[in-house]
């Protein structure tokens, strides 16, 4: 080999390990991610229980990544913090999902990294007076994550569509209030609050259940269905396109966190007591775990209902032919919803 072509193969060699070196150096070194409350976050608990973010980034060669944890009460807050590029990967119900999927559309384009549960979100009610929702007056106050917004909402909305006819979807809005998971459950338990009924999530809604004095109006899957997604992830494009190892091992990591708990739910029970610092019984924890409505799985389940509900309120501007349409294609192999 001549001394110019050996430069050529040498300098082309620079060139291929300079832009190698120079993508990996590219990807953030500091991954920030947020949840909310519930067992519905189980699977984020559980990646972050195990380290699994730093574990699958360092199999791929992204060296020793930095995770910081973040919890937010709702997925309007959550978007906000991902807008302003304080988040990388939030989480929340469909209905915040597919809100900031329409609001992006065509610049920063956020999409749904995965689903991350189906399960059934209740309303329960502390009011003897109330058996269907046509029965709730000016005196009573439904506690919910975030009012018109929420998943809860929008379930809420689908329900009273249901019940009172087309366009009255918003009829029961005027009297929903926004709380907190657990300041949900604090004021429909109080013996004086306005608080006469909450749609929640597990453990919440298990948790007013077994006050004898409240009960089940409806659930979400009577609404829906079936099986429905309640939590998904989202980030956006840009993220996903200038850090591909890094998202990469998020996925994994979520695969991973979705395998541990679904093939041992006790050990899960322990991972979810730990890092929620919970005072629940750990017996009625696992017992909400093992529910067979309650499923850990990446997979979209009924999600297009909600989409094609909120289109038609004119909640979304844009309709999504599928689920696919604002899910990252990594899942898009899963059965769909």
């Amino acid at each position: 080999m001549s001394i110019l072509k050996r430069y050529q193969v040498l300098f082309a060699s620079l060139i291929i390990f300079g832009t190698t070196a120079g993508s990996a150096l590219a990807e953030v070194k500091v991954v920030r991610v947020a949840g909310q409350f519930g067992i519905g976050y189980l699977p984020l608990q559980m990646i972050r229980n195990k380290g699994l973010i730093e574990k699958h980034a360092r199999k791929l060669g992204l060296g020793d990544v930095k995770v910081e944890w973040s919890q937010f009460g709702g997925g309007s807050a959550m978007n906000d913090a991902l807008l302003s590029g304080n988040l990388d990967f939030a989480s929340g119900g469909v209905g915040p999902l597919l809100t900031i999927w329409d609001k992006t559309k065509g610049n920063l384009n956020v999409k749904g990294v995965a689903a991350i549960n189906a399960m059934p979100l209740y309303l329960n009610t502390n009011n003897p007076d109330v058996k269907t929702l046509k029965d709730f007056t000016d005196k009573d106050r439904i506690a919910l994550p975030a009012a018109k917004v929420s998943i809860q909402a929008r379930t809420l909305q689908m329900a009273a569509e249901k019940a009172f006819g087309k366009g009255k979807h918003d009829v029961l809005d005027k009297w929903t209030v926004s709380m907190k998971h657990p300041d949900g459950v604090a004021a429909l338990l109080a013996e004086k609050s306005e608080i006469t009924a909450h749609l929640t999530a597990p453990p919440f809604q298990q948790q007013e259940l077994a006050n004898p004095k409240v009960r089940k109006v409806i659930s979400s899957y009577d609404v829906l269905g079936g099986p429905s997604t309640f939590n998904t992830i989202w980030a956006t494009t840009e993220f996903r396109k200038k850090n591909p190892k890094t998202y990469k091992a998020f996925v994994s990591a979520l695969k991973e966190a979705m395998d541990l708990i679904n093939a041992d739910k006790n050990a899960a029970t322990g991972v979810y007591i730990d890092e929620t610092k919970s005072k629940l019984d750990r017996e009625f924890v696992r017992k909400i775990i093992v529910d067979p409505e309650n499923e850990f799985t990446m997979t979209p389940r009924n999600t297009m209902k909600y989409a094609n509900f909120m289109f038609s309120v004119e909640a979304l501007k844009n309709k999504p032919k599928s689920w696919k349409d604002y899910f990252f294609p990594e899942i898009h192999n899963l059965p769909g919803s």
